[in-house]
């Protein structure tokens, strides 16, 4: 792989923080529109370099950063129907206003391998114990050209705060169903191990089959597949399991096939990024039937990327530092059982990229927050390529994201990753790299960077476009 360097050219500033970026035709519009979503709710699009509000959420979403002002809740998620130029449909979710709870364990989580208590928990008293409603939205654009919400697809309980997933809706080119990527539920360590538990709806890839999802029903709060009611059941499927937390899923088209790709955020050690064509999704009922039978479902060409009991390709680790050697560091497998079990079963990753690195070609990443292929032609170099960002290098001061890239093999086998050199001055400003968007047809690259991890320091986001 060659070395790439790019340019950054601001789209619009002074946002509060950025969380999807894609492009969409308005309906009778002939211009394609820059939409951008907040994480505050506010959604805006931008056409012949005017910024203009499409639907402002703000009083929905659960209010954020009551903590410290860091937060993984709020709009995450939005999504046009394939037909939206004809039918107005697009999709949210989000975080609900007024649904904060306690959360699901009231000291935090830390799992001991050597205490079988801790990695065996259960999740009790869901009704009462959890921290928010998340909601998965269908609205749709009204004669008068306002937004307008029409029904809820899924009302989901979460047990924390964290892992919701972002950039999180999708339609899929091949199925034409929406995507919703979910994340564990939160804490660290998937306390309840909701992401390999096949009625949880946590730490799941779902494909939601909205042209044929019942208009006549009321959707309840749930946390379990089984407590929705069989008909809506029917229109769901699992196409992902093992999931920590995830920014998307980007689908790559390769002659007649489409390649898709997703990121697992890590715990302690490796944020990975997966790869894979061929998939046999799940449907719902039949992993609510066998769990009600206690049987195991057929799951051969069901994705597990392996979490909890693996970080990427390392077994999952608790990571404490040596007494004897400050500078290094004691690294202990957490859940060996779940590791072997998952062994002969789980996906490899493309590529992966670690917490700590000595290579002076690479970085310490913190967290992937966005995946996206790219099939232009202006930036060459990347062209056929899957460029991916993380939020803060960890050698960088002040803070400064981290821009890359990959391909696939012809092997098939994993393969490295080159860091994207970028041409812009932050000055001493921080700049956390927090989403990565595309256009339609994956022609255009955007970057949304945020001055502060802090939902609630307003107005410190900028969009730009990655070009030559």
């Amino acid at each position: 792989m060659m070395n790439v360097r790019v340019r950054l050219r601001p789209v619009v500033s002074r946002l509060n923080l950025p969380t999807v970026i894609k492009t969409a035709f308005l309906p009778g519009d002939s211009i394609e529109s820059i939409f951008v979503a907040t994480q505050v709710g506010e959604i805006f699009y931008i056409r012949n370099g005017s910024v203009r509000t499409f639907v402002d959420l703000s009083s929905r979403i659960i209010k954020l950063g009551a903590s410290g002002g860091y937060d993984e809740r709020g709009l995450l998620g939005l999504a046009f129907h394939p037909k939206f130029y004809s039918n107005g449909l697009f999709y949210l979710h989000y975080s609900v206003a007024g649904t904060q709870g306690p959360g699901a364990l009231s000291d935090g989580f830390e799992p001991n391998p050597c205490d079988p208590d801790t990695l065996n928990l259960h999740w009790q008293n869901r009704e009462r114990d959890f921290d928010h409603i998340d909601t998965v939205e269908e609205w749709t654009i009204q004669r008068n050209g306002q937004p307008q919400k029409r029904r809820a697809l899924l009302n989901l309980r979460r047990p924390f705060s964290n892992h919701n997933g972002v950039n999180s809706l999708t339609f899929s080119p091949e199925t034409g169903k929406l995507v919703l990527t979910t994340g564990d539920g939160g804490s660290g360590f998937d306390p309840f191990n909701l992401a390999q538990n096949d009625v949880e709806i946590a730490g799941k890839i779902i494909e939601i089959d909205v042209n044929n999802y019942p208009s006549d029903l009321q959707t309840p709060v749930v946390t379990r597949f089984n407590e929705l009611p069989i008909p809506i059941q029917e229109t769901l499927s699992v196409m992902v399991k093992g999931v920590r937390n995830i920014p998307g899923i980007s689908y790559q088209r390769f002659h007649q096939q489409y390649r898709k790709y997703v990121g697992n955020v890590g715990q302690e050690l490796v944020e990975s990024i997966f790869s894979f064509r061929t998939y046999k999704p799940l449907l719902v009922t039949q992993l609510v039937q066998a769990a009600a039978m206690n049987v195991h479902s057929d799951q051969s060409g069901l994705i597990n990327l392996g979490w909890r009991g693996w970080e990427g390709d390392l077994p999952t680790a608790l990571v404490r530092g040596c007494s004897e050697t400050s500078d290094l560091d004691e690294k202990t497998m957490v859940f060996y059982n779940e590791a072997i079990s998952l062994s002969g079963s789980r996906l490899h990753p493309l590529t992966s990229y670690f917490h700590k690195d000595p290579r002076s070609d690479k970085f310490a990443g913190t967290a992937l927050t966005g995946v996206q292929a790219y099939s232009g032609n202006s930036i060459s170099a990347l062209s056929g390529k899957l460029v991916f960002t993380d939020l803060a290098r960890k050698d960088a001061h002040p803070q400064r994201g981290a821009l890359a890239f990959t391909t696939i093999r012809a092997d098939g086998r994993p393969n490295d990753y080159r860091v994207i050199q970028t041409d812009y001055d932050y000055g001493t400003k921080s700049a956390y790299y927090v989403s990565l968007g595309a256009n339609q047809h994956q022609t255009r690259l955007f970057l949304g960077v945020y001055e502060s991890m802090r939902v609630t320091d307003s107005y410190k986001g900028t969009v730009f476009e990655i070009v030559p």
